[in-house]
């Protein structure tokens, strides 16, 4: 059996799910396209952006490098966040390191 990656919907919809119930509510009127930190201010520190990063991990399966992976490009708009979760499984069922 091959393994389907979900489309760039499917996991916009996951990443803001998952970002909401890290950010909470403040997080439902910011726009998929709008820097977190300026959107947000004190509520996306690195902290929350940290705990932000472990909970796409998990929810996707997916493993960020900090060294290698740009976090702090990718991980600035939601929009960039599915991007790169879309690439990371691409990359992974490509490999066949998912099946």
């Amino acid at each position: 059996m091959t393994a389907t990656v979900p489309s760039p919907e499917q996991i916009h919809d996951r990443i803001r799910s998952v970002l909401a119930g890290r950010i909470g509510d403040a997080f439902t009127a910011v726009p998929s396209d709008a820097d977190l930190q300026q959107a947000l201010g004190e509520r996306y520190d690195s902290l929350t952006a940290m705990e932000c990063i472990s909970a796409v991990e998990s929810e996707f399966g997916i493993e960020v490098d900090f060294v290698a992976d740009d976090v702090r490009h990718w991980f600035s708009t939601v929009e960039r966040m599915v991007r790169f979760t879309h690439e990371r499984l691409e990359d992974t069922v490509a490999l066949g390191l998912r099946s």
